[in-house]
């Protein structure tokens, strides 16, 4: 079958005959090397031969060349009686009477930039200690909180030494305490459960032995399974990056915190990818009139759906949470996958890990439509009733009604003016289960709740420019710091999961950049200074993270934990409340109910208190307080107020 008939009748990848032919189960793609052999197998049926092509180094001439064997199902399989470890590789895939060269699309470990793969003894890149290494315990409680790997530790004052700023081994220096606290030191004394880390597998956009103030985010795939290089200290010996990621994780699990992963596997960074030079047209979507969809606006969108797509989507997650030990897996834009795959890798991971053991959640959206497979669900939103309750997603509605919308910079949310905004600002606290949006979750446990993300401008940069004219982001604004405080105490006081941009909690600007992706490191990177400057933000969000992980009302994922709340009641413009059973299964709590305020008006209003002892546990400036109140208390200004009622 030729390029032309694939490309126009992409209905022959989920054909009968196309399954029965080439659908492939095994999890041997790649390269396994052991101290006695090597083996490599890859998968593309309609290759003519393929040749496995070996290199010394990752820059040398070609050292051997192979033909690989044919085998069933579309496999193409070459086997060593010898260790190959320390080997680079590729493979020249003749069709039609044409060559094309790639990379192995099921590499571990490659090249300087990618383009050659390497053959790697894993058991050789382990670092001291870590087949022993375990995540610590899990907490009733999870705080997810985002980083990217330069953005942590490229300030000059993070008290991480030069050789290891914006690299995988910033994570492993224990002690940076100077005058205040910065990088893991920081991080432990915060109290989150979870760092997600933007992704960190191999990508294209920076030159991995270029210049150290290169920058991206990352949401660009070159090589799925192997860590990107640019954030080891030696981008040519590919053993180093995989050793020295391995010590960032184990690292952080002897710190008490557990590693999510930021994957991407909706689109690659061009789009002649190896998947696309080793099996034409197989792993992408088209239009009917034969050009690449996107959905993803990165130029090309993965075909998820047909069965060798989420077969390779699902052992590579799986690999990276065997091999590495990566607790959990945000999936950006996953609206482009399919409810069918993401329920497959929740299931999978829970069979394999316990479940909820591995944490998953991911955007529901896409950035524009993409021709799905037939008799396929899109993760989407508004599908939620579809995917598993273990599957978090993003909840954009929370986050726009308390700031604004993302896209608008002058659009303000409940905290920094908005009107009307009070019946939606109660539906966002019982994590929408009671209406107020187009889905449905099937709990609150899918969902995540935050008011900033790296996409978009950081919560203090959003009111800033929604609240003033000068744009002046510098400037501690006392307006500006009550209603961050406000933001982070609904979100915090809300149902469903919680999800924080690292520095959102000490005023992080990036000087009003909405879209930082490739901006220099010093617009991105966190100024650990600042945790000084807004030491009082900082305390407010050690405090709402102390007071979350022990309140049952709050910390709750089950079905049912939105009958926990009652009485919401709008008082005013600007100010709404609502009261939470907070008994635990156990019976042994302080506090048996509790009151919540949200005050976003320019004035302070006056609550009054329920019948029953009740001590104020948080306001606008504290936290846990525990201080008697009587029948009234004041809400400030631009506040939120929790109280709890003690069991007597």
């Amino acid at each position: 079958m030729g390029w032309l008939i694939l490309k126009n009748d992409m209905t022959f990848f989920t054909s009968k005959e196309f399954e029965d032919k080439f659908r492939y189960n095994g999890n041997d793609l790649g390269v396994l090397c052991t101290k006695t052999k090597t083996v490599f197998k890859v998968w593309s049926p309609f290759a003519e031969r393929i040749e496995l092509c070996l290199y010394k180094t990752g820059t040398s001439e070609e050292w051997q060349r192979k033909e690989m064997q044919p085998e069933e199902k579309g496999v193409w399989k070459q086997e060593y009686q010898e260790s190959l470890h320390g080997m680079y590789y590729d493979f020249l895939v003749w069709s039609q009477g044409k060559a094309v060269r790639t990379a192995d699309p099921y590499a571990i470990a490659c090249s300087c930039n990618g383009d050659r793969s390497m053959v790697v003894d894993l058991k050789l890149t382990d670092p001291p200690g870590f087949e022993e290494d375990t995540p610590p315990q899990k907490e009733k409680e999870q705080i997810i909180y985002e980083l990217h790997i330069k953005d942590f530790s490229f300030d000059k004052e993070s008290g991480i030494p030069e050789k290891y700023r914006g690299k995988y081994k910033a994570f492993t220096v224990s002690n940076t305490n100077g005058s205040y606290l910065t990088c893991m030191s920081y991080l432990k004394e915060l109290g989150i459960t979870h760092v997600h880390l933007l992704p960190f597998f191999d990508y294209g956009s920076v030159n991995e032995s270029g210049d150290e103030k290169q920058y991206n985010w990352g949401y660009d795939p070159l090589n799925f399974n192997v860590p990107e290089g640019s954030y080891a200290t030696d981008t040519l010996d590919g053993t180093v990056r995989i050793r020295e990621c391995k010590e960032m994780i184990q690292a952080m699990h002897k710190n008490g915190i557990r590693v999510v992963m930021d994957v991407v596997y909706n689109h690659t960074y061009r789009d002649d990818s190896f998947l696309q030079r080793m099996v034409p047209g197989y792993y992408y979507r088209y239009m009917e009139d034969g050009s690449l969809s996107n959905g993803s606006a990165c130029g090309n969108d993965i075909a998820a759906g047909r069965a060798m797509v989420d077969n390779y989507i699902l052992h590579s997650v799986l690999y990276w949470a065997r091999e590495y030990h990566i607790d959990g897996f945000r999936f950006d834009l996953m609206g482009l996958l399919t409810v069918e795959l993401m329920n497959q890798i929740r299931r999978s991971l829970d069979k394999e890990f316990g479940v909820g053991e591995k944490i998953m959640y991911g955007e529901p959206w896409r950035a524009d439509e993409s021709p799905m497979e037939d008799g396929t669900i899109a993760a989407l939103k508004e599908n939620a009733c579809y995917l598993d309750e273990g599957i978090g997603i993003f909840s954009d509605d929370t986050r726009d009604v308390i700031k604004g919308h993302v896209f608008y910079e002058k659009e303000p949310g409940f905290v920094n003016g908005g009107i009307g905004l009070e019946p939606l600002i109660l539906h966002a606290v019982t994590g929408w289960k009671d209406g107020g949006a187009i889905f449905c979750p099937k709990s609150c446990a899918q969902i995540m709740n935050y008011v900033s993300a790296h996409d978009n401008f950081t919560l203090w940069d959003k009111l800033v420019l929604s609240m003033y004219k000068n744009n002046d982001f510098k400037t501690k604004y006392p307006d500006v710091l009550a209603a961050n405080k406000l933001a982070a105490f609904i979100y915090f006081t809300s149902q469903g999961n919680l999800f924080l941009q690292a520095g959102e909690e000490f005023g992080r600007t990036k000087f009003g950049e909405g879209n930082s992706y490739c901006s220099a490191p010093e617009i991105n990177m966190l100024q650990w200074h600042q945790t000084i400057e807004f030491a009082d933000l900082v305390e407010y969000y050690k405090g709402l993270i102390r007071l979350r992980k022990k309140l049952p009302g709050l910390y709750d994922k089950s079905a049912l934990a939105v009958s926990r709340i009652t009485e919401k009641d709008i008082h005013k413009h600007g100010v709404v409340s609502f009261q939470l059973d907070n008994r635990s299964d156990n019976g042994n709590d302080r506090w048996d109910r509790l009151l919540i305020v949200y005050n976003a008006a320019k004035e302070d209003y006056m609550v009054t208190v329920p019948k029953g002892k009740w001590e104020v546990l948080a306001d606008g400036n504290q936290t846990n307080i525990c201080k008697a109140v009587d029948k009234e208390i004041q809400a400030k200004a631009q506040s939120g107020i929790l109280l709890g009622r003690k069991v007597e």
